[in-house]
């Protein structure tokens, strides 16, 4: 019974040690769980740092890549606007251009009609009174023409005394003359009309070859003649 007793109490001695014992295994454990957690904890920072990093790298390439796209699209955005630009006043300018010709050949159709009333004027010289309103008449038309050719834009060429050009006049006739330079206008035999600051007719004119031209030119003649006369006895003599 004692030996009972003894083992007994060495038992309960023994359970009393290991439930001492227990909480200090306890702690252990809950030690490195919160040791693991801490290092769980960390490697999912690093995990996602890591990702962040890549993140933030991959939206900076993305944001290249759309920055580049954005340029192209305003430059090709530029350069078709430019062209429409460029379109739109080169259509603008055909249509003028079109009008101009238009108005060109309409106006130069009716130039012929404005020449014969200039020559009626000319050669009329009302006397009684019937012709006198007659003339008057006729006056009022062409005066209504001639407005009508100014509000399209018609203006006549004062040609007499200017320098010949050939790009505003054409030379019909040529003559000395002491009054002119060589290459100046003597009188104008057709006139020439500008359309807009641009040629609508050519003048027709008469060109001053300048003083002493003629004089020149017979003595020219007479010397040719002279040269003939001479040629005619020495072949008269030789037989």
């Amino acid at each position: 019974m004692i030996e009972n007793q003894s083992d007994n109490i060495d038992i309960k001695e023994n359970d009393v040690s290991n439930q001492e014992n227990v909480p200090e295994d306890t702690s252990s454990s809950e030690d490195k769980i919160i040791e693991n957690e801490e290092l769980s904890s960390e490697k999912i920072e690093e995990i996602n740092t890591e990702e962040l990093k890549n993140t933030i790298s991959n939206n900076d390439a993305r944001l290249e890549q759309l920055e580049k796209e954005h340029e192209t699209l305003k430059n090709q955005y530029v350069r078709i606007s430019a062209d429409f630009d460029n379109f739109r006043k080169r259509q603008s300018r055909d249509q003028d251009d079109l009008k101009v010709q238009l108005v060109s050949k309409t106006l130069t159709a009716i130039l012929p009609i404005v020449d014969n009333f200039e020559r009626a004027r000319q050669q009329l010289k009302p006397e009684s009174e019937e012709a006198q309103a007659l003339h008057r008449s006729y006056q009022g038309l062409y005066k209504q023409l001639v407005e009508v050719l100014k509000q399209q834009g018609v203006a006549p060429m004062r040609v007499v005394g200017q320098e010949f050009d050939p790009n505003l006049h054409e030379a019909v006739l040529r003559e000395p003359s002491e009054e002119f330079k060589e290459d100046f206008v003597l009188e104008e035999l057709q006139r020439g009309y500008h359309l807009e600051g641009k040629v609508l007719r050519h003048a027709l004119v008469k060109v001053s070859m300048g003083p002493g031209k003629q004089n020149s030119q017979e003595e020219v003649e007479k010397d040719t003649v002279e040269e003939s006369i001479d040629s005619e006895e020495n072949t008269s003599e030789d037989v």
